[in-house]
């Protein structure tokens, strides 16, 4: 489970079996989300007890490092299926 970073209190990971499109789960101690890729920006698409204020602190968490999530998306899975 690649963690990418924490921040917030909540942990910014991807699991180690997962899907298109490229996603990014936030997790914190009360709840989680999920963020999709829609090839310009991550949306939220999942949601479950996080706070409007922690939301927009993961949103600015996310927007900042897009890049880096989406680069190490690609090169995880890219050693992955290497590996295979």
């Amino acid at each position: 489970m690649p963690e990418l970073f924490r921040a917030y209190g909540f942990v910014f990971m991807f699991f180690s079996l997962e899907h298109a499109p490229i996603h990014i789960h936030v997790v914190g101690k009360d709840g989680d989300a999920k963020y999709e890729w829609d090839g310009t920006r991550f949306v939220l698409r999942q949601q479950h007890n996080i706070k409007p204020a922690d939301l927009r602190k993961i949103r600015t968490m996310i927007d900042d490092n897009a890049d880096i999530i989406v680069n190490r998306w690609n090169q995880y899975f890219k050693e992955v299926k290497n590996e295979n």
